[in-house]
């Protein structure tokens, strides 16, 4: 149970389901794969508006710079202002906290191509994303670049959406299944991977070397850091 916002420190939250009837039956949710999405999505704190996503992001961030305190903290500290931070889209409403970052930049995917980014190779301690993957066409491509863009002993640290008793697969030949509200049918929102507990898979592949699963809460609140040594 969580007890106080990563972001922001503070110890109030709400709860509202976000989930659709037609995304249920196209992602053939089970009833506790419905309950734990919809927390992971529509829970949130009352005092920044972030979601169980966004604060699973930040404690992740936290936790791999052994920081005690908040991410609004941490961004203001002497060592994370030194920091180069890639934001690859807005992480929710991480961005307005990173944005203090004086070595911080955000690209937009699918307008920035994930799969070839366009900086030098090791320029960047730390490349953040949330829920952007699984909409990449070629997954393990756009790893790869963030792997590449890394300095060495760098983080990449991410969100996916997780069906933790599955295992991955491609949305290949599926109807199209679109993330965002039933309204919204953008191809950038095309969901092309749904990712279950084999996710670690193409971190690996796409050359990082080692991935870590952080855990804010199971199974809704789960991020990933990826190294890069």
């Amino acid at each position: 149970m969580i007890n106080t916002c990563p972001v922001c420190g503070n110890s109030e939250f709400n709860y509202a389901p976000v989930l659709w009837n037609d995304l249920i039956s196209e992602w053939q949710l089970a009833e506790n794969e419905v309950k734990y999405i919809d927390r992971q999505q529509g829970f949130f704190c009352v005092g920044c508006g972030n979601n169980l996503r966004s604060m699973a992001l930040a404690d992740a961030i936290l936790r791999a710079y052994n920081f005690s305190g908040s991410l609004e903290q941490f961004v203001e500290s002497d060592s994370a202002k030194t920091l180069m931070v890639l934001e690859i889209n807005e992480a929710g409403g991480l961005t307005p906290v990173l944005k203090k970052l004086p070595n911080h930049r955000l690209v937009c995917y699918p307008e920035h191509d994930m799969t070839c980014l366009s900086f030098e190779s090791a320029t960047f301690d730390l490349v953040l994303h949330s829920d952007t993957l699984e909409h990449v066409y070629n997954p393990v491509a756009g790893l790869s670049e963030c792997c590449r863009v890394l300095a060495n002993n760098g983080h990449c640290i991410f969100t996916i959406p997780v069906i933790v008793d599955r295992f991955t697969r491609s949305r290949a030949g599926l109807s199209p299944s679109y993330h965002g509200s039933p309204t919204e049918s953008g191809g950038n929102l095309l969901v092309q991977t749904e990712y279950g507990v084999d996710m670690w898979k193409d971190v690996l592949l796409a050359g990082f070397s080692s991935i870590t699963v952080h855990c804010l809460e199971y199974p809704a609140g789960l991020a990933l850091i990826a190294r890069h040594y």
